[in-house]
């Protein structure tokens, strides 16, 4: 089933939806506690089953018998580019390209160094790092840092106008740096007509997939990407803190080598030949010279678990029959909430075409979201809220289901009709939104 089938228009037509759907097995690999509709997998992914028993292995056989041995024994060095390889699957990348290390905020440091050191060496005069006004702050920081060490400028411009800014900076634009699936809203950006825009001026294009790994279809080659970073624990199910994911075109990596250019955390995983403890830095070839430090191996070991459960879906339609799945989810989450919860102020700020969002949907409220969503959270209805207003509810199709849509919705009615989000203990902000 697709967007553009008729919904459900009842709850047992839901748990009909559910009973029929192909892809309704990999829910069985999560686990999901008793009487909570979660709703926030597009901020944390649920625990697959796998991970706790792996990482039991890792613990007491590869850290706990084996010890320091298990660089060998368990191929702990090769783990970066083993589990980089399997999420390489789900974005476009080939074998040996992309790499599981740090974080998404680490990488993006080191991506777009290296992009801003290769643009610089084209020519002096390209200066500007274009993103969006509305881009994750992380990313917005990171491009800050390094417009202030590197004599560079970050201009900011709403989504709209992305291509004119472009083709109005020309020849000074350095990088355009975009996430592909807005945080706040789920709007999605065309990579490949970005790209080629800037392109097209002679710069380089840096997308964030924090918000499309595991969650809809990417091809980082098709969309002719120059550089790319993303979140392990997200969609990709990979736990708090879950090691991130670097890519680099290889034909840019070919540049850095000739052009003798390192990205700037050179660090000793990042050498040619990391144990031979040479007192001078020599970049590794191809995507290795991005490494820095020690991998996490703990975090590794649980993030290919979760990757594992994405990639279990290539038995039941792959990444088509995800994205399907949950465009369904959304619409139906956006049809039942302006029709059951009209008239409590609620507005749509995510896109109404499904092919133009994300896998998550978006409502502002000019008065009391953080507390809806706190009271909904009692409620046992995980979302989340991201300022100034936006309550943000998240599809995950490996493990959501319709009838949770159909429910999590009739509890956000009672929570707005009753007007309980009013009691203060919603109200009090806490440190994690």
């Amino acid at each position: 089933m697709d967007a553009r089938t008729a919904l459900p228009a009842s709850r047992e037509a839901c748990a009909a939806l559910d009973a029929a759907d192909p892809l309704s097995p990999l829910r069985e690999r999560f686990e999901l506690p008793e009487g909570i509709l979660y709703l926030d997998g597009n901020s944390l992914g649920a625990l697959p089953k796998a991970t706790t028993g792996r990482l039991a292995e890792v613990l007491r056989l590869e850290w706990g018998r084996d010890l320091i041995t298990s660089w060998n024994r368990a191929g702990w060095l090769e783990l970066p580019l083993r589990v980089g390889d399997k999420i390489g699957r789900l974005v476009g990348a080939r074998p040996g390209e992309l790499l599981a290390a740090d974080s998404t905020s680490v990488n993006l440091y080191k991506a777009l160094g290296a992009a801003l050191a290769l643009a610089h060496g084209a020519s002096p005069v390209r200066r500007v790092i274009l993103s969006e006004r509305g881009n994750f702050p992380t990313d917005l920081y990171i491009a800050e840092g390094l417009a202030r060490e590197r004599g560079c400028e970050l201009r900011m411009v709403e989504p709209e106008a992305l291509e004119n800014e472009i083709a109005a900076t020309g020849a000074h634009l350095a990088v355009l740096m975009l996430t592909q699936v807005n945080y706040r809203s789920g709007r999605v950006h065309d990579m490949a007509s970005l790209g080629a825009a800037a392109h097209a001026v002679g710069a380089l294009a840096l997308w964030d997939l924090a918000h499309s790994a595991g969650a809809l279809p990417v091809d980082l080659h098709a969309a002719d990407a120059d550089f790319a970073v993303g979140c392990g624990y997200k969609y990709l199910n990979g736990g708090p803190g879950s090691p991130a994911f670097l890519w680099a075109h290889p034909r840019q990596v070919a540049r850095m080598a000739r052009d003798d250019l390192w990205q700037p955390l050179a660090g000793w995983m990042g050498h040619a030949a990391p144990f031979e403890f040479a007192p001078d830095y020599r970049p590794a070839e191809g995507a290795p010279r991005f490494l820095c430090g020690t991998p996490a191996i703990l975090g590794l070991a649980a993030l290919e678990c979760g990757v594992d459960t994405v990639l279990a879906a290539g038995d039941y339609g792959g990444m088509t029959a995800l994205r399907d799945k949950s465009m369904t989810l959304g619409q139906l989450f956006i049809e039942l909430v302006e029709s059951r919860c009209a008239g409590h102020g609620l507005e749509l700020a995510s896109p109404r075409d499904a092919g133009m969002r994300g896998s998550q949907v978006s409502f502002a409220r000019a008065e009391g979201g953080y507390a809806i969503v706190q009271a909904l959270i009692a409620r046992g209805v995980i979302g989340d809220f991201r300022a100034p207003d936006v309550l943000r509810f998240g599809f995950t199709p490996l493990y959501t289901r319709h009838v949770d849509v159909w429910d999590a919705v009739e509890q956000l009615r009672q929570v707005l009709e009753s007007g309980e989000w009013r009691r203060a203990e919603f109200c009090r902000r806490q440190a994690v939104t």
